[in-house]
């Protein structure tokens, strides 16, 4: 049985556009989750370790302040367009869009004001929460009016994720959580000793921008090879990485599949990530520096965190050959993310 309890977490600034913040608790014997209507927000995620003890293995804020400042996406669902669109542009049906730039020359995770920015409308469900907004045509100089939905379930140890959305014009769309995970619990100094995999035998080489070359590159030899779990730290190491923020391909399957596991042995935490989406993005928090205030006052430096957010190619809109990142009238984009944990 899933207990879900909602509560005011706070009020939105009046420059903000004013509103109340409610923050849903979704809690199993194994799992307990607090999500906000600000961004469809995982404000925090508690699971056991092998001895029964429950940590938040999230990054985060303890107020509504630290999410309204600037931060790096923190456990948000980010759109209209996750990742990041070269020199955001891209032309749909023959008419040019130029994208806010907030990203060096390039757009990112939906520009100015994207969906972690604004409230969503919540609907409580038996065993979680479902989301609505509407994006009206042109917000952030996107074409359509854009229907989402993003529903949050809990079942035992299991979170469930579902993007629903249906758009009145051509546009790209392509959303993901960006939940920042410590499996040591948030707070903890670094990610070395987790082991991660990640079940995909090619990946997308970037410039220096971040943007993919287009090039689809086999892992087979190179520090990409994932296929096999591999203690981070060493591995970095090893392999001379500064860290990972890269897309992953997965089988180009709509089922649902296994895309990676991460697992932190001294506590025995582990986390397995299912998905319909044809990518992950892992991400090793290289840009964390220790400058944001956490839950609990801590700091979170470089590496203290990592990402693994299902999703699209990155600037599948400019590139033919990735997957189509297009959503047409008629049509739904529906993808499921399920994230499972477990301890041993």
């Amino acid at each position: 049985m899933t207990e879900v309890r909602r509560e005011v977490f706070g009020q939105m600034p009046q420059e903000e556009g004013g509103g109340v913040v409610e923050k849903f608790v979704l809690k199993s014997d194994a799992v307990k989750v607090e999500i906000l209507s600000l961004g469809c927000i995982i404000a925090a995620l508690e699971t056991k370790d092998r001895d029964g003890k429950f940590s938040d293995v999230v990054l985060g804020f303890d107020t509504l302040e630290g999410y309204t400042r600037k931060h790096p996406f923190f456990g948000a669902v980010v759109g209209r367009v996750a990742n990041r669109i070269a020199k955001g542009r891209f032309t749909v049906e023959g008419k040019e869009h130029q994208l806010f730039l907030n990203n060096g020359p390039n757009s990112l995770h939906g520009g100015a004001r994207g969906f972690d920015k604004v409230l969503w409308t919540p609907q409580v469900l038996p065993n979680g929460v479902c989301f609505f907004r509407l994006s009206p045509d042109g917000e952030e100089s996107y074409p359509g009016d854009l229907k989402v939905w993003v529903t949050y379930t809990l079942s035992g140890g299991e979170l469930a994720i579902n993007y629903r959305a249906q758009t009145s014009k051509t546009t790209p769309i392509n959303l993901t959580n960006h939940a920042y995970f410590n499996l040591a619990g948030q707070g903890s100094r670094d990610i070395y000793d987790h082991e991660i995999s990640i079940e995909a035998d090619s990946y997308l080489p970037v410039d220096d921008t971040k943007i993919p070359t287009g090039e689809v590159a086999a892992v087979q030899g190179t520090g990409f090879d994932l296929r096999q779990p591999v203690e981070l730290g060493k591995h970095l190491q090893k392999f001379c990485l500064d860290g990972f923020d890269h897309n992953f391909c997965l089988q180009q399957a709509q089922a649902r599949r296994l895309a990676a596991r991460a697992r932190h042995p001294p506590t025995g935490r582990a986390m397995e990530v299912y998905t319909t989406q044809p990518g992950i993005q892992f991400y090793t928090g290289n840009n964390l520096d220790g400058s944001l205030n956490g839950k609990g006052a801590v700091v979170y430096p470089k590496h203290s965190a990592f990402c693994l957010e299902t999703q699209n190619w990155p600037d599948a809109v400019n590139k033919p050959h990735f997957p189509s990142a297009l959503l047409r009238p008629g049509e739904e984009y529906n993808h499921t993310t399920w994230l499972l944990f477990n301890a041993a």
